[in-house]
């Protein structure tokens, strides 16, 4: 559980990002998003990532019930946390707050929902089902703060018990629309479901479908997709073949893909490792 969704954040990062051009208006602004989708340089975004920080949470401390600077300010508190965070202290203060920015853009139009939140899973799908599309941006958000919330406190049983209920939301947002955000949520649902071998509950069948639909939605171009197949699913049936043949591909693709080159450049380094480690996990 230590490393329940590593690197794959960067995807709220990106996600975050068109949202950035609403805080710094005009074409400085859409300007900035595309030159840190496209940055190959993960150490640069690092650096400058906790400006955006700062900003944000002054932007919400002005106008404290603004949904939209809250969307954004808990997707970049995630995508940072999950990405460049290590210390688990730290960590577990950055996720709070992420997950505080999501609750308060969500749960005053969904507030029954939010109530059952810590309840039985069974009351928290009908409420689940109350969310429409208007929703969809609000509920990802929401979903991709509370899995870093768990990833952070995962020496908490009852933390790690709400799993079944992040996997859902997931879910909803993939049956409200199948092809958001060219198919990312399918890719936690592929961590997710392949976070435990089947003699434990997990179903990495399932997880290979998600998988491989993340992949096929992204027209190939996200490789954080074929890498997490590859680290998740292959190693989990021990499947050599498809676990090598994923990395090779992840290291042949041309990594600067307008909107994903930060992402494709992450997975690479990982790729490299992982094909490394091939002959002695197998």
């Amino acid at each position: 559980m230590s490393h329940l969704l590593p690197r794959l954040f960067l995807l709220s990062l990106l996600l975050l990002l068109g949202g950035c051009a609403a805080m710094v208006t005009g074409k400085l602004g859409h300007n900035l998003s595309q030159a840190i989708m496209d940055q190959d340089d993960p150490e640069t975004v690092q650096a400058g990532a906790p400006a955006y920080l700062i900003l944000i949470d002054s932007l919400i401390a002005g106008n404290p019930d603004d949904r939209a600077n809250l969307l954004v300010g808990s997707r970049l508190y995630s995508a940072y946390a999950g990405i460049f965070v290590s210390e688990r202290e730290r960590s577990q203060r950055l996720a709070n707050r992420a997950l505080d920015y999501s609750q308060r853009a969500l749960c005053p139009r969904h507030a029954q929902l939010c109530a059952q939140r810590d309840g039985p899973y069974q009351d928290f799908l009908p409420w689940l089902e109350k969310v429409g599309k208007r929703d969809i941006e609000a509920l990802y958000t929401h979903a991709l703060a509370w899995a870093l919330w768990t990833q952070a406190h995962s020496d908490d049983w009852n933390a790690i018990a709400n799993l079944p209920k992040i996997e859902a939301m997931f879910v909803r947002v993939v049956q409200l629309q199948p092809d958001y955000q060219q198919g990312d949520p399918w890719l936690y649902l592929g961590v997710l479901r392949t976070l435990l071998p089947p003699a434990m509950g997990g179903r990495p069948e399932a997880g290979r479908e998600a998988f491989e639909q993340a992949i096929t939605l992204s027209e190939e171009q996200n490789l954080m997709a074929k890498l997490e197949y590859a680290r998740r699913y292959a190693r989990l049936i021990f499947d050599q073949s498809l676990h090598d043949r994923l990395l090779q591909e992840v290291l042949a693709a041309e990594p600067r893909v307008a909107g994903r080159t930060l992402s494709n450049v992450l997975a690479q380094r990982e790729a490299k490792q992982l094909l490394a480690e091939s002959p002695d996990y197998f």
